[in-house]
């Protein structure tokens, strides 16, 4: 069963939209794709966040495009931002890109967003998000997967 950026939102409503701030606070991110033998390749994304989705648009033939066309697990990591502080914790995204084709699909996508022509369209399909953030000296990761409830793990240096 697929699992949509609208799923996560429905079962975590505010984490996923403090996820979805995480990434609306800069343009370019990172995203973990598998080359053809399967080492790993990471790549500069700006992702889109509309209609109960979360949508992943690259170059035609991109190295990263023609990955997931092969391979579509992904890993999706927020830009960390400047400084050492993580402005308010590393983000990743997990889970399976899935190519929008229709070509009535990707006028309205086109018509809604506006990217660079001609594009690659892929839909996330969630399989994991992850953040972590330090809170008083301690490392607190929250992890949540489809199905399950949102846990969070607070570690310290002792």
């Amino acid at each position: 069963m697929a699992h949509t950026w609208a799923d996560f939102q429905a079962a975590e409503p505010d984490f996923a939209e403090t996820v979805r701030q995480r990434f609306a606070a800069y343009p370019h991110h990172v995203l973990g794709t598998l080359r053809g033998d399967g080492s790993p390749r990471l790549s500069g994304l700006e992702v889109d966040f509309r209609s109960g989705e979360l949508w992943l648009g690259m170059m035609p033939r991109s190295r990263k495009a023609l990955d997931l066309r092969r391979d579509p697990r992904f890993a999706l990591h927020t830009n960390p931002g400047g400084g050492t502080d993580m402005g308010g914790g590393d983000v990743r995204v997990d889970g399976r890109a899935v190519e929008v084709t229709d070509p009535t699909d990707l006028a309205r996508y086109a018509r809604e967003a506006d990217p660079p022509q001609p594009f690659h369209l892929f839909r996330a399909e969630l399989t994991g998000v992850v953040r972590v953030r330090v809170e008083d000296d301690r490392l607190v990761v929250q992890v949540w997967h489809p199905g399950r409830p949102l846990r969070t793990a607070r570690r310290g240096n002792d």
